[in-house]
């Protein structure tokens, strides 16, 4: 569904200020392999996750770390690189796959943190929810409700990695959570006279929600440790990306008038090497436009497009463009189409 194309007319939202949070610790794909067999006793054979992947380090939150502790890091880099106050911000929202707790809303907690005494809640829809939230903030600014927001993820999904699977078969309904890892991110938005969020487009498919997730925590499965971990089909939610994946690109493209070469850089949600791989060549999207993170940093759910984002934005000029595409679990596809005003 085409959310909104805003014309040259109108009022535009856009973001003034990014910044990112990677935890200290670092954890390669051979430790991670490592733990796993002294846990498991399985015999995976050498290198197995990071042949498999790509990934050769993510990294992961430390003891006393949480999602909001992320958040909130990245969250004064950002407030410190637009030169205003937390007191400033009248939108607050905490967009993350992860959260602290089920009750309250973790923008409370990064609220509380701050300083700040802004309009607070939490949206969340998988690895989508950064995305969402800068598109909530963006309407609630058009629609005069707020003048600046801030939205800010802490992502901890290393948190809901089984390092202890069983038998061979719960080693590969586990797989896709060793692809994880943790960051956080924030940006900045406010109405802009030039630039600003120009299109935004998703689209649906809710039929396959089934296909991965963490099913513990709401009321299907309110206990219990084995609903606490990540399990899914990592091949069967690949070959949903790559059924549906490509038509939100075509209407952007149809729509804009834009082509891979109008922009700057193209932020892509990145879970392995061979699923971004499989990306470039289905879409033609140039890997020279790529901000490529997932060697290094793993899935980092949500705040993957915010750390892309902010490994680049220092480098924009007024004018440059950049494509936001975002793949969700659930199963979500969004693009942002943001001019640097």
């Amino acid at each position: 569904m085409h959310i909104d194309h805003a014309d040259r007319t109108r009022r535009r939202a856009g973001i003034t200020a990014v910044a990112s949070c990677l935890p200290d610790r670092e954890v390669t794909s051979q430790a991670l392999q490592r733990r796993l067999i002294r846990s498991s006793g399985l015999p995976l054979p050498a290198r197995a996750i990071e042949r498999a992947t790509g990934i050769t380090s993510r990294r992961a939150a430390a003891a006393g770390e949480y999602a909001s502790t992320l958040a909130v890091r990245a969250a004064r880099t950002a407030l410190d690189r637009a030169q205003i106050a937390p007191c400033d911000v009248d939108l607050l929202i905490f967009a993350s796959a992860t959260r602290d707790m089920a009750e309250p809303a973790t923008a409370h907690i990064v609220q509380a943190e701050l300083g700040s005494r802004a309009h607070a809640l939490d949206v969340t829809n998988a690895c989508n929810s950064f995305v969402n939230g800068i598109d909530t903030a963006r309407a609630m600014i058009l629609a005069g409700r707020a003048h600046r927001a801030l939205v800010v993820t802490g992502e901890t999904p290393s948190r809901a990695v089984r390092h202890d699977p069983a038998t061979l078969d719960a080693f590969r309904e586990s797989f896709a959570g060793y692809t994880f890892g943790d960051a956080g991110a924030a940006v900045v938005l406010e109405a802009v006279e030039r630039g600003g969020i120009l299109d935004v487009d998703t689209e649906t498919h809710s039929e396959h929600w089934p296909v991965g997730g963490i099913m513990g925590g709401g009321s299907r499965h309110p206990r219990g440790d084995e609903h606490t971990y990540f399990r899914g089909d990592g091949s069967e939610l690949r070959e949903v990306f790559e059924k549906v994946g490509t038509s939100v690109l075509d209407r952007m493209r149809q729509r804009t008038g834009m082509e891979w070469g109008d922009f700057r850089h193209i932020l892509v949600h990145q879970v392995t090497v061979p699923y971004l791989d499989r990306f470039v060549e289905l879409t033609g999207v140039p890997r020279d436009r790529l901000v490529v993170t997932v060697p290094e940093l793993g899935n980092m759910a949500s705040a993957t497009l915010g750390v892309q984002l902010d490994r680049v934005h220092a480098g924009l000029r007024s004018g440059d463009r950049v494509l936001f595409v975002g793949l969700g679990g659930g199963v979500s596809l969004m693009t942002i189409v943001w001019e640097k005003a």
